[in-house]
């Protein structure tokens, strides 16, 4: 095997002729061979899709509500107490 594929991997897929038939069209226009822009593709989409799950938007009156409440926390209530009594004692046990 030659250097240049030692860190690749082949994907493939099965996909209907009219597919692949616009995957081809659009790789032209865009210059592109079909393996290219398919990685392009896939690979901008990919980037989106984990952009938009880090990513949280707020409005500026949610960012300040979430800012005051960094800043002056509320006081613990028995829900919250409880489950940090739940979580110190499951931690100090052997797992």
């Amino acid at each position: 095997m030659s250097n240049s594929h030692k860190n690749t991997v082949r994907i493939t897929a099965r996909i209907a002729v009219s597919i692949q038939e616009t995957l081809e069209r659009a790789a032209e226009l865009s210059g592109a061979t079909l393996n290219q822009f398919m990685i392009q593709a896939a690979l901008k989409e990919a980037k989106k899709i984990i952009e938009d799950e880090r990513v949280i938007i707020l409005s500026q009156n949610d960012a300040d509500t979430v800012f005051s409440l960094i800043e002056n926390p509320p006081v613990p209530n028995a829900k919250l107490k409880a489950a940090l009594k739940k979580h110190k004692e499951f931690f100090s046990e052997s797992h």
